[in-house]
């Protein structure tokens, strides 16, 4: 277990957004980490992600390929985060099949820029320091390792919102509209009120969200002290603000709001084209996932709505370079380019993850989204960044994070009682720290 002494340096703090900030021109690299091919030949720079970044879909992949013309992009993907992060590690600890660049999400990166550094190259080798002043502070402090490590440079944020079918809720003669739905479900009580309504209404046809573990996890983006407080204790077992959130995940599963789907399963992703739940918590990065999932078939039948109980973030990932990557250089100009304000605000324009360069914020703040009904997403997830706690992230977040989604999942889908669950989650998180 971590000691509260080790783990106050552990401790790094990431959420609100600053909207507005001066961008410094940072067009130079260093002269170290020269590539390993021969100046003037072909490079294939690989690339790991994990859920949906966005960069093949908004085009960026081939636009950097013509400006390179000696360049050429590969990339693989894991869906689920935390099949991808194992696989990392065990690479990591290996040494060997690391790509040249690898997505490291907002629940990780104090793992990496505080016990990692060892293993990812430090970007100001290549001139990242001069980028600073384009990232919201709390993006760049939390990839910074004790030494002033720059261990990678942020992709995006995840203020929240709330997306819905408004066919669905039409069908349940419920509200549409997203300005009187905010309303209506300003609070988490509001929300599962309606979530009764809609239930009444659609009966077994579909349900009102997909998982009490999404509702857990968007609620508890709304804190600043989540799993760690600010000196650096493991306090996720007696706080009161996690606490509520479970108890609201339980209540919606014992009112039978959930369509008992785990995120990110088989069973998840055909549900969105299915139409197996009418309202689905979602982060800015979510939008590009419903959008995958379903289909053609889907644009106009979602909106986006403010989120009840307030702003929020969830989640948010870096670019990073292992230090075993082939082609070091290459890969970081790559990073470099992919996260500056223009790349940023094309992604968020095509996928909506929501920019963490405070040049990028500015460009999107009036944008909209066909898919989703017109939505004004640029003010919505803008709103929700400028409001959002600055939170508290300790090394092991994400672990503790899984062990309670885990264990909502075992209440909904296998009907365990919740302090049995709540007391397997503990368990959990004991043998994920050993």
């Amino acid at each position: 277990m971590t000691t509260a002494r080790a783990a106050t340096r552990t401790i790094v703090r990431l959420g609100g957004v600053v909207l507005a900030g001066s961008l410094l021109a940072a067009c130079g690299s260093g002269s170290d980490g020269s590539s390993t091919e021969k100046a003037g030949g072909k490079v294939t720079i690989t690339v790991d992600l994990f859920g949906s970044f966005g960069y093949k879909e908004a085009g960026l992949y081939t636009e950097y390929e013509t400006l390179h013309p000696n360049v050429t992009i590969k990339q693989t993907d894991t869906e689920d985060e935390a099949d991808y992060w194992k696989s990392l590690q065990t690479r990591l600890a290996g040494g060997g099949g690391l790509a040249d660049v690898q997505g490291i999400e907002a629940g990780r990166i104090a793992s990496v820029a505080q016990q990692q550094t060892d293993r990812f190259e430090d970007l100001r080798k290549y001139g990242a320091q001069s980028l600073e002043a384009s990232f919201a502070p709390a993006k760049w402090a939390a990839a910074t390792g004790r030494g002033g490590e720059v261990i990678g440079l942020g992709t995006d944020v995840g203020p929240e919102a709330m997306c819905y079918r408004t066919d669905l809720l039409k069908q349940a003669g419920l509200p549409t509209d997203r300005t009187e739905l905010a309303k209506r479900w300003s609070t988490w009580a509001g929300y599962l009120e309606l979530g009764k309504q809609y239930k009444a209404k659609a009966g077994t046809k579909s349900a009102w969200l997909d998982s009490v573990g999404s509702l857990y996890s968007v609620m508890i983006g709304q804190e600043k002290e989540r799993y760690y407080n600010a000196e650096g204790e493991l306090v996720w077992e007696t706080n009161p603000a996690l606490k509520t959130a479970w108890d609201t995940s339980v209540a919606a599963s014992d009112a039978g709001l959930s369509a008992k789907l785990d995120q990110w399963s088989p069973q998840w992703n055909q549900a969105f084209a299915a139409g197996s739940f009418a309202t689905l918590p979602c982060p800015a990065w979510m939008l590009g996932y419903i959008k995958g999932q379903a289909g053609e078939a889907g644009k106009g039948k979602w909106d986006v709505a403010a989120l009840p109980g307030g702003a929020g973030n969830w989640g948010g990932s870096y670019l990073a370079v292992p230090k075993a990557a082939k082609h070091k250089k290459e890969a970081y100009e790559l990073v470099k380019w992919l996260t500056a304000p223009e790349q940023q605000a094309k992604v968020f324009t095509k996928q909506g993850n929501f920019p963490s360069s405070t040049g990028a914020i500015a460009k999107i703040a009036d944008a909209t989204d066909p898919y989703f009904s017109g939505a004004p997403i640029g003010k919505i997830f803008g709103a929700a960044a400028q409001a959002a706690p600055v939170q508290v992230l300790g090394i092991h977040d994400q672990n503790v994070a899984q062990q309670i989604t885990n264990a909502l999942s075992g209440v909904e889908r296998k009907g365990t009682a919740p302090d049995k669950a709540w007391d397997d989650a503990r368990k959990g998180v004991a043998n994920t720290m050993g």
